[in-house]
């Protein structure tokens, strides 16, 4: 307990978890103190657009410091939990600068990091897609690789190299990126390079049998014929085994020389989460209750990508996590002004995934729909959920922008 007489309350990280509970904990019940390296909330359901301008980048972020006047933030990541001294070891993010913090309550919300699943060569050249620095990298990535592919008496085969961008993973995020890199080419590339256009290709490689395989089959299946009509090559069962500086090589012993690969084919838990004094399960997830008190610890609560709740698998999602958040900011409430928390209980709000093409699908409980009026859903949906009216209306003049005069392809 601080001099203020409030509890204190550190929270480990700034995604949808951490960002659903400040919304909801009380700042008078609480002293709050936000620890991540990253200073903002990123709205990671429309980062594939920024990849290529749909969306500029500043427009999907919000930062921390904003959200709270009360809130103090500590631009760091945290090295480890004494949870038998309530105090947590942290490295300053800019200077290196080491420090201890004191917690009547600690929050673990730090999400989980890219699984490169051992994978040689991936770490080295791949690009990954999960923070707006990815985003700009990509962007930057494509651009580069048509102006390389533009440059007199260029030989064909380095051209197609340049020109073939390979994405690992069909789940959401992969569908997602591809069909915005689609759109990308055909309706802004396509105008400023014709004559490179033919060379152009959009592989999405998938390990299993089919991709979007969280989704309603008759979508996924949906999905695949629609990408073959827009000539984006979909290989299943094309498990990567190697990626080299210009190829990555698939089970089967075939090379795909590329220009540029994107790598988004699922999550592991970080160095920190497995290095943790606490249970977890067979994916090093932190094992919870149904309050999120991290199991055998009275002050210590996990939620998001990083937790588990004992006995009950949920998927590690966006709109989990933010649940999840929303929940505990009310629980904790509750339990500094002596009330008993209530169980968590999940809302199932259904899945989207935009294909490209004006076309998105919508799989919800009550009806599976595809095609325009699913991407006019699709927009509307996450419209409504980003968090601030600032970020509202920055995504809609982005939008708009886009259908006026195009995305830019600048190169700085």
């Amino acid at each position: 307990m601080n001099p203020s007489g409030k509890k204190s309350l550190v929270v480990l990280g700034t995604g949808f978890g951490a960002s659903g509970l400040l919304r909801k904990i009380d700042p008078s019940l609480y002293t709050i103190t936000v620890v991540s390296p990253r200073n903002h909330f990123l709205f990671t359901p429309l980062l594939p657009s920024t990849a290529v301008g749909t969306i500029e980048f500043r427009s999907i972020i919000e930062p921390i410091r904003g959200k709270r006047l009360s809130l103090q933030y500590y631009q760091a990541s945290c090295e480890s939990v004494l949870a038998g001294r309530s105090r947590i070891r942290c490295v300053g993010e800019l200077d290196g600068n080491r420090f201890e913090l004191p917690y009547d309550d600690l929050v673990i919300a730090v999400g989980a990091v890219v699984s490169t699943y051992g994978i040689p060569g991936v770490r080295e050249h791949a690009f990954f897609l999960k923070e707006i620095s990815d985003s700009r990298r990509i962007r930057q990535g494509i651009i580069e690789c048509f102006e390389g592919a533009a440059q007199p008496d260029i030989p064909a085969d380095e051209r197609k190299r340049l020109l073939t961008f390979v994405v690992v993973g069909g789940g959401p995020n992969g569908v997602e990126f591809a069909a915005e890199l689609h759109d990308f080419l055909v309706e802004d590339l396509k105008r400023i390079y014709p004559s490179l256009f033919p060379d152009v290709r959009i592989i999405l490689l998938e390990a299993g049998k089919q991709i979007l395989t969280t989704f309603d089959r008759s979508l996924s299946e949906f999905t695949t014929q629609h990408f073959r009509r827009q000539n984006i090559e979909v290989r299943t069962d094309s498990t990567v085994t190697r990626v080299g500086k210009t190829v990555v090589r698939v089970k089967n012993g075939s090379g795909i020389p590329y220009g540029l690969i994107v790598w988004s084919t699922g999550v592991g838990m970080s160095d920190f989460v497995r290095n943790l004094p606490f249970a977890r399960d067979a994916a090093a997830r932190i094992l919870v209750d149904s309050c999120f008190r991290v199991l055998k610890q009275d002050n210590v609560y996990a939620l998001g990508d990083c937790a588990a709740i004992s006995g009950l698998g949920l998927p590690a999602t966006a709109q989990v996590a933010q649940q999840e958040g929303l929940y505990l900011g009310r629980a904790l409430n509750r339990i500094a002004r002596g009330r008993p928390a209530r169980r968590f209980e999940y809302r199932d709000l259904g899945m989207l995934a935009y294909i490209g093409g004006q076309k998105a699908l919508a799989d919800l409980a009550a009806v599976k729909s595809k095609g325009f009026s699913s991407f006019l859903f699709w927009r509307s949906a996450y419209f409504t959920r980003l968090v601030t009216f600032r970020n509202k209306t920055l995504v809609l003049f982005d939008w708009m922008k886009t259908i006026l005069f195009g995305r830019d392809v600048s190169r700085f």
